[in-house]
């Protein structure tokens, strides 16, 4: 499989503005193309598709490559299968896949980063990329067909992944406890992605990037820990 994916936990991280964080990964990724494909079916606090597309323009113009948003397009699925690239931003991930399946758009997806198109994610456009969306922090607003996702990856993400805070009074249920909730019913990984890290996906090869460690969760066993630059491959044949 020729896959080219870009997996980032968030879009914007403290002091940066949209996108920079990840601005060397992006160009790494894209190297070669001109344009880009948005997706902005997420739309994070309601936003139109419209606005979104204009922010993720604005973004990577910078970088010299256009965007489209597939909104623009009377044939979403055209707009898929001829794009260069494509980019699936955040905000809520029920409804980004629930207009995924509206649109058809899952099986061109899933085809076209198969054969090496480029893929960035980011939150709810990287949840999207797992296997399901069963790991989302999402509220359900809207209920897809299916939590089944676009499988570019065997194993599910949890981007915004925080740790517990030392001395903290809060007594509900910390993000280990709610994917250790999951491995409880489904089998596959969990990658605990961190802000401002992301997982750079190469063919059968997955390097952790990123300034920050990742929590890796396999069912049935302790937590683990990788740091930057580590090659976290296994993840594939996991289970």
């Amino acid at each position: 499989m020729s896959r080219n994916l870009l997996l980032i936990s968030t879009s914007t991280t403290h002091g940066t503005g949209y996108l920079e964080h990840a601005e060397q990964e992006i160009k790494e990724l894209l190297k070669g193309k001109n344009s880009i494909l948005f997706i902005p079916y997420a739309r994070p606090n309601g936003i139109s598709h419209t606005h979104y597309t204009a922010k993720a323009r604005e973004a990577f113009e910078k970088w010299g490559i256009s965007v489209t948003g597939v909104h623009e397009y009377e044939n979403p699925v055209k707009a898929v299968n001829e794009a260069e690239a494509v980019f699936i931003g955040g905000g809520n991930t029920f409804l980004l896949l629930k207009q995924l399946y509206a649109n058809k758009l899952v099986e061109p997806l899933k085809e076209r980063v198969r054969k090496g198109m480029p893929y960035i994610g980011t939150s709810a456009g990287t949840n999207v990329a797992g296997k399901t969306i069963g790991t989302t922090n999402d509220m359900p607003i809207v209920h897809p067909k299916t939590l089944d996702a676009l499988e570019l990856v065997p194993f599910n993400i949890n981007p915004h992944y925080l740790d517990p805070i030392p001395d903290s009074t809060h007594m509900g249920e910390t993000r280990e406890t709610r994917i250790l909730e999951f491995h409880g019913h489904n089998r596959q990984p969990v990658v605990g992605l961190r802000e401002g890290s992301m997982l750079r996906v190469e063919g059968d090869k997955i390097q952790l990037l990123g300034p920050l460690t990742a929590r890796v969760f396999l069912q049935g066993q302790k937590p683990m820990e990788f740091a930057p630059s580590d090659d976290i491959t296994f993840l594939l044949e996991a289970y």
